[in-house]
């Protein structure tokens, strides 16, 4: 069997077009993890391809072709999804995207995938060996996401990415951010793998510089010890995402700067205790950011501080106040995006219910673009204060300021400060919002059945 497995990408990120003249990007594990998921007994000659660095080819051979979705992709993934079944291919939906909205994936698939893929992507594969292939299949309680095989990173080409020495322990969240995907896609359960398996695989690759991406890597307490205790001896450099309650547990961080934690990337939202509280992550404001910089800090620890403009406590003078405070307060990487309402998550849910849902034509759904009406500013006012509080903080100014102080290696501090601030700069090249503001219509309203 020929069996293609395509990540797509929308116009911001896409190989040709996109705003980075080369991938800037770690290796994605989803596809390369479900190559390894193939089972042996159904044998694939299996080809994978991700749009941000390299072309789809539309006269592509394939018995089956599965696409992995978000939200910002979903349109390219229907556009090629009715391409390729045109051609008469079986096509199989799955992701993000998939999984927050089933009905809206559905028209544009032979077969979609529900929920984690560990258990039912083998089962899809069998019934479609034998031609008896459902067309809905829905992850089943009491999944695990250990106990399987490494992904097959081989697969992919490294050469095109920063690195391909990235890895996963946990999966999931146990915390219920109005915004975030996780909660309302797969629920506050965290997935773990055994700490043994993670080691192993790190071994195997040889890595001494890695990604974790769990979304939130201590969500639970006893097993972030385990996992750090064990990265100790391998003398390693690591880089993850976690909560900022990481800075009041110092047992934890202490461990954590030994293990080799080098950088953490943490959602900050917003210098609001408004926003925070309305938006369930009040726990936020529990320590000041600024002390979250100085005690990441002092374990070597260099912080990626994420910011959303757009909630319902933003007034037209937030974007640079929270540049400024994110220079002044010594944030080493800062990064703002417009706040995003993904398909049924509770803060879509709120939006749609006000009437305030501009749009569903998902390609703007990139956490770049205005798909809502803000409560106190025009779209307009949000679509370009967001770029200028990345042009503030990416001032050369702003740059040798956290430059000098930061604990990233230099190579990693140089070189993610002068790639935000081309990002910066390019921004307004991918801002499409005519069509909400009155202006000729570029990108059209696209209503979507069940929404």
């Amino acid at each position: 069997m020929k069996l293609a497995l395509i990540s797509p990408k929308g116009p911001l990120y896409r190989h040709r077009g996109g705003i980075w003249k080369k991938s800037l990007r770690y290796q994605p594990l989803t596809l390369t993890t479900l190559a390894a998921l193939i089972p042996k007994d159904v044998p694939c000659d299996v080809r994978l391809i991700d749009e941000g660095i390299a072309d789809v080819p539309l006269d592509l051979e394939a018995d089956m072709i599965g696409l992995t979705v978000i939200t910002g992709t979903a349109s390219r993934a229907y556009e090629l999804a009715d391409h390729f079944r045109a051609r008469g291919i079986t096509v199989v939906l799955g992701g993000p995207h998939v999984t927050l909205i089933p009905e809206d994936a559905e028209p544009h698939a032979d077969a979609i995938v529900v929920g984690y893929a560990e258990d039912t992507w083998p089962e899809l594969l069998r019934d479609f060996a034998a031609g008896e292939m459902k067309t809905r299949y829905t992850q089943a309680p009491g999944l695990e996401i250990g106990g399987r095989p490494f992904p097959r990173r081989d697969l992919l080409p490294a050469s095109h990415f920063l690195t391909s020495n990235v890895f996963e322990a946990t999966r999931g969240c146990v915390h219920s951010c109005d915004f975030c995907v996780v909660p309302t896609a797969w629920g506050r359960k965290p997935f773990q793998k055994p700490v043994g398996e993670v080691i192993a695989d790190i071994r195997q690759m040889g890595a001494k510089k890695l990604i974790f991406v769990d979304l939130n890597i201590i969500a639970h307490r006893g097993y972030a010890l385990e996992l750090f205790t064990a990265l100790v001896p391998l003398k390693l450099q690591w880089y993850g995402l976690a909560t900022t309650l990481l800075a009041n547990d110092a047992e934890l961080l202490e461990l954590a700067g030994r293990s080799g934690c080098k950088g953490l990337l943490m959602g900050l939202e917003s210098i609001s205790a408004i926003n925070l509280r309305q938006n369930h992550k009040g726990f936020n404001s529990n320590v000041g950011y600024a002390q979250v910089v100085e005690r990441l800090d002092a374990h070597g620890i260099a912080l990626q501080g994420c910011f959303v403009f757009g909630l319902d406590d933003d007034k037209p003078g937030v974007f640079m106040k929270t540049a400024e405070f994110a220079v002044e307060s010594g944030i080493d990487l800062p990064r703002f995006a417009v706040v995003t309402p993904f398909p049924n998550t509770p803060l879509y849910l709120r939006l749609e219910a006000e009437g305030r849902i501009l749009t569903k034509n998902w390609e703007l759904y990139d956490a770049q673009h205005v798909v809502f009406q803000p409560k106190h500013m025009s779209v307009e006012q949000l679509q370009t204060g967001i770029e200028t509080a990345w042009k503030h903080a990416y001032s050369y100014r702003s740059i040798i300021r956290r430059i000098r102080r930061s604990p990233a290696p230099w190579p990693v501090r140089l070189g993610t400060n002068l790639g935000y601030r081309f990002y910066a700069h390019n921004l307004s090249r991918f801002y499409n919002c005519d069509w909400i503001i009155g202006r000729a219509p570029s990108v059209p309203v696209r209503e979507v059945a069940g929404v």
